[in-house]
């Protein structure tokens, strides 16, 4: 009876493990399959938090597309502007020295006609008036020279000569006038200068 009863603990300790096995299996089993249903939804919300970065993405990038279109459309505008401004820049000036230049016309129209050469040469100086004037209101002025100290900011020394008369470095003689627009030299007076 030990033998029988040895087979007997035998087969119990056999079925007790295969029982065991059979158990620790469907554990293991239960736990992947807890395990496997959270990494998918680990992996769905991963996905989802990928598809919501993506949207986030794409509306980014279309902004970025429009700012783009939105400066390259300003900087054709500009540029367009730009070219109006110096293409008619000097629109208001012209306006204003047509009627100078109907003066001169009618001067010497007048002259020709008349052969007045007094009349014409009042009509040059009311007119060189009218001109100066004009320009005077655009802001240029002559730059006042004989007299003064010679300054290369305003002053073409083109010759030098003695004076008894001067002292060194002053101009004697304006051989063409210099002009200022506004605060700009836009033309050095060509002078003489004692030595």
């Amino acid at each position: 009876m030990s033998t029988g009863n040895n087979k007997t603990e035998e087969q119990d300790v056999n079925a007790t493990y295969a029982a065991e096995t059979e158990q620790t299996a469907e554990h293991q089993e239960e736990v992947a399959q807890q395990q496997s249903q959270a990494g998918v939804s680990e992996e769905a919300v991963e996905i989802s938090e990928l598809d919501q970065l993506r949207v986030q993405s794409e509306e980014n990038y279309q902004r970025l597309l429009r700012v783009q279109a939105d400066f390259d459309n300003f900087r054709r505008r500009a540029r367009a502007e730009k070219e109006d401004f110096a293409k008619y820049a000097s629109l208001k000036l012209i306006e204003q020295l047509l009627p100078v230049v109907d003066n001169f016309d009618r001067a010497l129209t007048s002259s020709k006609e008349t052969k007045d050469f007094d009349g014409l040469v009042k009509g040059l100086d009311m007119t060189f008036r009218q001109l100066d004037q004009l320009l005077g209101q655009e802001g240029l002025k002559p730059i006042e020279s004989i007299g003064q100290p010679f300054n290369p900011e305003f002053h073409q020394a083109v010759m030098q000569v003695e004076s008894d008369e001067h002292e060194e470095g002053i101009v004697v003689e304006e051989l063409q006038k210099g002009y200022i627009l506004k605060d700009k030299v836009i033309r050095p007076a060509m002078v003489k200068v004692s030595v």
